[in-house]
Formats: C-alpha cells, sequence, structure tokens
C-alpha cells in the first residue's frame, strides 16, 4: 500500500510540544512500515493545513497511519481526522469525534459513569467560583481537563485541604484556561492497559494490564507516588513497562472487562490505552483514556503486545490491517466501488523542449526557444512527479500532440507548454485538455492568453485598484506618444513574451529618438506590437503564489541591482542568463511588516483580477514612496531547479523542489476527483432513470396482460344491454 504518516515533530523540550513525537520515534515507525512492503511518505503536519492537503493530494496514498496530535485547541486531536474524512482519505485510529470526546476528560467519566464504570469522585471547573470543594474526599489531585502526556500534573498538583485546592486550582486555571478536574486522589499504583482491535484474543483487542517500573532513585523524596509530567519527559530513563503488571490475576481480569465496556461505548478503533489507578485495597478506578496513544519505543502498547507473540512490527501491522479492513482495502485496493481514486495516476506532461541554446550576445540576442525548458529541467519535473509515486507520461507539445491526447488514456496533466505561435500560444495545451476533458495544472486558456498580452493584463489589473505603469501600445513606431507619459525614461518591450524576451539594456530610453528605434526593433523582430511603459525607479519584487481561490502568497522575493553605476537598473534577459555578479536574490525579501502586507495584497488581488489558479508568479517595482506598481504576472512560470525565480522563492520559504512541484499538481487531482464524482453521480442517475423506465415498462405489460385477461373473461358471460357477447375469435380474423 501507499501509506502517509502524517505526525507532529517535536522540536523542542517545552511543554506545548510535550505530545509530538520524536524524530526517533518518526524514525522507527517508518521503517516499520517500510519494512512491511509499503511504500512510505512522511507528512509533518506543524505548517499550514493547506501545505498538507496539497501534498496529500499530490501523494494521494491508500491509508494514512496517523500519529499526529494537532497543535492547539480542545479538538486538536481531531483536526486531522476530520480533514482526512472531508477529503475521502482512509487513515489508521479512532475518527474525530472519538478524539474529540475522549481529550475531554470530564465529558469521558460522564458517558462512562453511564454505562457503571468506576471512577474517582470529581468535579470540572472553568472558573474559581465554580469549586465546590467541600464535595469531595480530600486528598485532591488537579489537572488540565483537555491535556495529555501527564501535561500539568506534577506532586504539586494534590491537594489535602479546601484552602490548598482553591489555590492550586486558581494556578491551574491560569496556564489552562479551558478547564480544569479536580479528582478525588486515589491512593495506590497507576495501572495501563493497551488495546489493539486486530489481536484475536478472548478480549476483544484488549491487552494485559502493564505498570510502571521507576527507578527508586528518581523518585526518593516523594510524597505521592504518580507518573507525572517530570517522570514522563525529563526522567523517562528511570521508568521502564513491566508486562504483565505485578497484580492479582482476578484483578487484571477485572481490569480488561471494564477495558472492553470502555473501548466499545467510547468507539475506539484500531488501538488505543485506558489508564487505571489502582487502589491500596485493590480496587481499579478508570482515570483517563488515550485514543491515540504513544508508539515511542519502549511504549506500555508494546510490552502487553509481546505476550501476544508480537514484536514492534507486528504491533504496527495490527494497526495497519484493522484500518485496512474496516475500509475495505485488501492488497492495496478498496473492494467495492471506491469513492476516489487512490493510488498513483497517470500524468501527461506536456511541454516544449529547448533545443537552440539562448545567447545574449550584445550584437546578436538569440532568444527564439527562451521560454521553452531545458532536457535537465524537464527530467527535474519528470522525476519530481514520480517520486509523489504516479506514473509519467511525456507529451511533447508538437503539432501532432492533438491526436496523440486523444488517443491516450490520462487521469490529469502537468502542463509546461508555452504553444507554439501566436499571443494565445499559452492557451493552446488547456484548451485541447479542456476540450478532451482532461484535467490539468494550472490556469485556464483565457488566462493565460490576457496573462500573456501585458497590456491586456494591466488594464484588468488596474481595474482591480492595483497601481501599474502608465503604458501604450505602438504598432510600427510612427504612433503619437501619449500625454501620459509626462518624462523619459519610458521603458519598451514586447506586448506578448516572457522570460524577459526582448527586454535588454537599452530596453530603457531616454529619450522619444531612441524609443522610436527600439519600437521598430522589437515590432520587426518579434512581429507584435511594442508595450511602452513608465519606468518605475526602486526595488523591484517578484511573488511566487500557489493555489486556487485564496491562493498561497509565498514569501516575496527582492531582485537587488548590484552596479550602483547604473541609474535605471531592469531585470533583463542578460540577468537571466548570466545574474552571478550583477544582481543578487534575497529570498525572502527583507521589508517592513506594512510594505510586506502591501505587496501580499497586490499580489494576490492581481492573482485573482486575472484568475490565475495554481501556480503564478508576478513582478511588481516599488517606488521611494512606497507605492507598488504591477508589472506583468507569469502564470506558466519557469521551473528550473535552484535557478527559475519561482523555485528559488520556494526554497526561501523553505519548501525543496519536490514539495512545490506537488502543490502545484495537487489541485488538479481534486478537480480529477470532482469531475470522477461528477461522473458516478451521471452514472447513478443514469442508471436510476433506466431502473425506472425498466419498472415503468414492466408495469405497462402487466396492465396489458390483466387487461387482456379481463376482455376474455367477459366473454363468457352476457352484457347489461342483454345482448349477447361478441366473442372475437383471433384466429378467424
Amino acid at each position: 500500500m501507499r501509506i502517509a504518516l502524517t505526525y507532529n515533530l517535536r522540536l523542542s523540550d517545552s511543554e506545548d510540544e510535550a505530545e509530538f513525537d520524536t524524530q526517533d520515534t518518526v524514525n522507527t515507525l517508518a521503517a516499520a512500515i517500510e519494512r512491511l512492503g509499503h511504500r512510505l511518505e512522511r507528512f509533518e503536519v506543524s505548517g499550514p493545513a493547506s501545505r498538507t492537503v496539497a501534498r496529500l493530494e499530490a501523494y494521494s496514498p491508500d491509508l494514512i497511519f496517523n500519529i499526529a496530535e494537532g497543535r492547539r485547541g480542545r479538538f486538536r486531536e481531531a483536526f486531522y481526522p476530520a480533514l482526512f474524512e472531508e477529503l475521502g482519505f482512509h487513515y489508521t485510529g479512532s475518527d474525530a469525534y472519538a478524539l474529540a470526546v475522549t481529550l475531554d476528560k470530564q465529558l469521558t467519566k460522564l458517558v462512562l459513569s453511564k454505562h457503571g464504570i468506576r471512577t474517582p469522585g470529581w468535579q470540572f471547573v472553568e472558573k474559581l467560583n465554580e469549586l465546590k470543594a467541600e464535595d469531595l474526599r480530600f486528598p485532591v489531585i488537579i489537572k488540565p481537563n483537555f491535556e495529555g502526556s501527564s501535561k500539568g500534573i506534577t506532586q504539586d498538583s494534590v491537594a489535602e485541604t479546601v484552602e490548598q485546592a482553591r489555590e492550586k486550582v486558581a494556578q491551574a486555571l491560569a496556564r489552562y484556561p479551558a478547564g480544569v478536574l479536580v479528582e478525588e486522589f486515589i491512593g495506590g499504583t497507576d495501572i495501563t492497559v493497551p488495546y489493539l482491535s486486530a489481536v484475536q484474543n478472548d478480549h476483544d483487542g484488549v491487552l494485559s494490564p502493564v505498570e510502571y517500573d521507576i527507578d527508586p532513585a528518581a523518585i526518593a523524596g516523594r510524597k505521592y507516588a504518580i507518573y507525572d509530567y517530570e517522570l514522563k519527559t525529563k526522567k523517562e530513563n528511570a521508568v521502564k513497562v513491566r508486562a504483565p503488571a505485578n497484580i492479582p490475576v482476578k484483578v487484571a481480569e477485572e481490569m480488561r472487562t471494564m477495558s472492553k465496556k470502555i473501548f466499545q461505548v467510547l468507539d475506539c478503533r484500531d488501538l488505543g490505552r485506558i489508564d487505571f489507578r489502582l487502589s491500596d485495597a485493590g480496587v481499579p478506578y478508570f482515570l483517563e483514556i488515550n485514543a491515540l496513544p504513544s508508539l515511542e519505543p519502549g511504549a506500555g502498547i508494546y510490552a502487553a503486545a509481546a505476550m501476544e507473540g508480537m514484536h514492534l512490527d507486528g504491533v504496527v501491522n495490527a494497526i495497519i490491517q484493522s484500518a485496512a479492513r474496516r475500509s475495505k482495502i485488501k492488497d492495496g485496493k478498496r473492494q467495492g466501488k471506491p469513492t476516489r481514486k487512490s493510488g498513483p495516476l497517470r500524468v501527461g506532461f506536456t511541454y516544449n523542449v529547448k533545443r537552440v541554446k539562448p545567447i545574449a550576445d550584445p550584437v546578436v540576442v538569440e532568444d527564439s526557444e527562451a521560454e521553452y525548458d531545458s532536457p535537465t529541467t524537464l527530467q527535474a519535473i519528470r522525476e519530481a512527479i514520480a517520486s509523489w509515486g504516479h506514473e509519467v507520461v511525456d507529451l511533447e507539445a508538437t503539432a501532432e500532440l492533438p491526436s496523440v491526447l486523444a488517443s491516450t488514456p490520462l487521469d490529469i496533466v502537468f502542463n509546461i507548454a508555452e504553444g507554439f505561435k501566436g499571443r494565445n500560444r499559452a492557451s493552446q495545451v488547456p484548451a485541447m485538455l479542456e476540450l478532451l476533458d482532461i484535467p490539468y495544472t494550472g490556469s485556464d486558456p483565457a488566462t493565460l492568453s490576457i496573462a500573456l498580452d501585458k497590456a491586456l493584463a494591466k488594464k484588468i489589473v488596474r481595474q482591480a485598484g492595483i497601481h501599474t505603469p502608465n503604458f501604450q501600445l505602438m504598432h510600427t513606431g510612427k504612433e503619437r506618444l501619449n500625454k501620459d507619459f509626462t518624462s523619459f525614461p519610458l521603458m519598451v518591450k514586447p506586448v506578448a513574451e516572457g522570460s524577459s524576451k526582448g527586454v535588454v539594456s537599452k530596453s530603457v530610453c531616454h529619450n522619444e529618438a531612441e524609443l522610436r528605434e527600439v519600437v521598430k526593433e522589437i515590432v520587426t523582430k518579434y512581429q507584435q506590437p511594442a508595450l511602452i511603459e513608465e519606468y518605475i525607479g526602486g526595488r523591484e519584487f517578484t511573488v511566487g503564489l500557489l493555489g486556487e481561490r485564496r491562493p498561497r502568497v509565498l514569501p516575496p522575493m527582492e531582485i537587488v541591482f548590484l552596479d550602483k553605476a547604473d541609474k535605471t537598473p531592469i531585470y533583463s534577459f542578460e540577468h537571466k542568463l548570466d545574474w552571478t555578479d550583477r544582481i543578487r536574490y534575497d529570498a525572502p525579501a527583507k521589508l517592513e511588516p506594512a510594505l510586506l502586507e502591501k505587496l501580499r495584497a497586490a499580489a494576490r488581488g492581481s492573482f485573482m483580477a486575472l484568475g490565475c489558479r495554481d501556480v503564478a508568479r508576478i513582478d511588481f517595482r516599488m517606488d521611494d514612496k512606497g507605492r507598488i506598481y504591477f508589472i506583468e504576472c507569469n502564470p506558466l512560470p519557469g521551473l528550473t531547479p535552484g535557478w527559475s525565480d519561482l523555485v528559488l522563492i520556494a526554497q526561501g520559504a523553505g519548501m525543496d523542489y519536490r514539495a512545490l512541484i506537488g502543490e502545484i499538481m495537487a489541485p488538479a487531482i481534486r478537480r480529477y476527483k470532482e469531475r470522477e464524482a461528477r461522473r458516478a453521480a451521471d452514472e447513478s442517475a443514469l442508471m436510476k432513470l433506466a431502473m425506472e423506465k425498466a419498472a415503468l415498462e414492466k408495469a405497462a405489460m402487466a396492465d396489458e396482460k390483466a387487461g387482456a385477461g379481463a376482455m376474455t373473461g367477459s366473454g363468457s358471460g352476457s352484457s347489461s344491454s342483454g345482448e349477447a357477447p361478441v366473442r372475437m375469435d383471433m384466429k378467424a380474423h
């Protein structure tokens, strides 16, 4: 199976990350999953949820092995399972509802008390004035209601008097304002009972109770025998797990019976752990349940499973197999009619290959294929797509592409093709794909055509309230200059080219004669109008965006011009071929928060005004007054590893090349699944209509048969008018 391992990585010893998993735990589980023969991808989920979604959509796992705790809030453990369900992914462990209930200690106790489960007396307190300590038997222990991993539990958590209880509750509420549990302290021993539903034993997967064997030196001088936060996190080497627990057989059986009922009542799936307090009199009291228990090496679940003849790999396999059976996954494939296609997709890869090397010679500039991609870049993209487990089908954008597309079965297409010729060339391949109803990455034909036409793009962006330089089109170089241009220098470039084609040092014109000469050269060479625009002096930025309706704006990159003698620097074609000593890329850019937010807003607004989707890179200039000017948008940005602007922007945001390709691909995969769902719905509707039609036809035939029988029957009787009946003899007729 293709398995995704989702987790929060512990990066510090802070209490905030106490429930997260160490790198050692993640490595141990990953190695076990791979030893079991599965393909594994790791997903550290502490970043934006949108990034996790994009990566999961790109990988499209058969099953998610989930140990993610979530970052904050009373429903944090439920967050990712709820997200997985919304996305249609199958996962290990309990569902969002069970995780939300079990993280709430007092709600769990309320539910279980109705089923006769023995618990210590308790009160849930959100405000100090709610505490009625006199109703409890002392001593009491005060603990956070919505925390695990013994967070907030120390030797000072125990109160022996009402006054102490009030003081300690006030202190606890200051740290844990969501509420605390004040619970009667049971003198005795901490016992834990693990659960693996796939284990076939007499207790339906409930394993033998285990206890903590603590080094006496680590607890010397302690008044209360509790497994607190210090023992769990700072003195973990002093604690070992003993299985089976050193308790009477009858008590062990009682605890397993109670545990079985608890797991069933709370609908825990695949795995779990229940913590009990065994009193000095030998009476077990339920304390709490963990439906997302620790799987770190040495955890109690492994010690208990060893008594069933299972080692670590066996525990991991039991969790996977339990989830697979529940999700009806057999041999890596979902049985019955799937709700989504999981596993590898057949991804078409459309591109134009660069065969003519660009040259930025002062005399001769060769840029005819500057927008195309080199074989090295194509191979990098190909490998990145394949690394997500998908099959890649090469589709060079030649004149034969229409027939090849029509005859090649594809799920989606990863498109970077620039097209053949004309100002609509970038839209040619997407238009073909839409005709064939094949989902693809990137913007649609309309956006690609508009964005390539710089003048048209500026008009649309300006209408959206975003600054653009004043501009004008010239078709011959003889047209009159607009009055909007109040002074030189002015910038001249082709209106419908990318990759800085036609943007060279002489593109900045300092007088009208220079301008008209450059316009004539552009019109002649590129067979298209020239765009004239105000030269905006100041800092230059480029911003990458990923996503659809609400795009993620990556931290901007600044193009820093190093030649201080050049008073009118531009990001030229020469720079893009050899930039090492003339410019510097600052990714991310060094910007004040207010300016950064203005730039992000302009980028997002431009992206949405132009109707971009999935990916785009947008260029801006900022003048000395902090005004931001839209220059142009590239919805098919370059993807050369370590070189292209978008790749450098992604690196500056902490995103590697593979992740970038995955995020670009993810929305197309989502659109593919939506299309499949629509097709399935249409198919179901047609089948329903066919069944209804068949039923109507069957009913009509039955009515006809009944009518014929009635006519035959009436011939043997007498008519109401007294006339002789008429017999219809079909043979005679």
